[in-house]
């Protein structure tokens, strides 16, 4: 096969699959490791891709807008739901808690304790909504700037009053987790997860196997901050070492068929 044809067959599975492993590339292709990543440079060079620890991501990942809040806000894939119960899990009689907008977040909710008295702290609306009315919670809304597309606050507003808090446990994602740290597409996203970590005693991340090994455009914080990180069994294992390796705790969180809802 000419090398053209192999990076074009690349990028077909890339565009089908929304991610690719180099190691999986060399065994389809039967050729080295070493060369599947000659051609991953030299495609992000072109524009094509983006590489990330051990594979790429498509360019349009790193800068595609938020999702509906139909898809955002949905039941959640299996390993993602499973994410947000052992989360949830963490979570302490009388804690002041900090929950965020992500999907992942809103995943948490059906799993959380409806007798235990906790505090949760949030700056997303969707959030809010759902939780206001549940007896044992306090619930706080940060105030600041309504994003009309995640239904998210975050503005230097939201920065200052979530800074007037103090927090037991915080739950942190992003659109990459690596062993750099948590990183999202804008700066001001970043900002106001980077004033949550600072407030909080206990940090958390929660990361699907789909957003590991990437780095986005904004760091939010180095790994070394996180006391724990929890992914699923589809994590790769070289990207669970790295974390490891810089003192964090890495949980596998058991996927089961799970299709409640709130």
């Amino acid at each position: 096969m000419l090398t053209e044809e192999r990076r074009q067959q690349i990028l077909e599975l890339l565009q089908r699959n929304q991610r690719i492993v180099a190691k999986d590339l060399a065994d389809m292709f039967q050729i080295s490791v070493d060369s599947i990543r000659r051609d991953l440079t030299i495609m992000e060079e072109q524009g094509l891709l983006k590489k990330t620890y051990g594979g790429a991501i498509p360019v349009t990942q790193l800068r595609s807008p938020p999702l509906p809040e139909s898809l955002r806000y949905g039941e959640g894939a299996y390993h993602q739901n499973a994410i947000s119960k052992l989360a949830a899990t963490y979570i302490e009689e009388n804690d002041n808690v900090f929950i965020g907008g992500a999907g992942i977040h809103y995943g948490m909710l059906k799993y959380l304790s409806r007798t235990m008295p906790f505090t949760v702290v949030t700056n997303s609306l969707k959030i809010a909504q759902t939780i206001r009315e549940w007896d044992n919670i306090e619930s706080y809304l940060i105030g600041g700037r309504l994003r009309s597309a995640s239904g998210n606050l975050i503005d230097p507003l939201a920065i200052e009053q979530i800074r007037r808090f103090s927090l037991d446990v915080s739950f942190l994602t992003g659109g990459g987790v690596s062993s750099k740290g948590i990183s999202t597409t804008t700066p001001d996203g970043a900002s106001f997860a980077r004033a949550v970590s600072e407030i909080s005693r206990r940090k958390i991340g929660l990361a699907p196997h789909e957003k590991l090994g990437i780095d986005m455009f904004a760091r939010t914080l180095p790994i070394h901050e996180l006391d724990l990180v929890i992914t699923d069994a589809e994590a790769p294992a070289s990207v669970i070492q790295e974390i490891e390796g810089k003192g964090v705790e890495v949980v596998i969180a058991a996927v089961e068929a799970d299709s409640s809802g709130l």
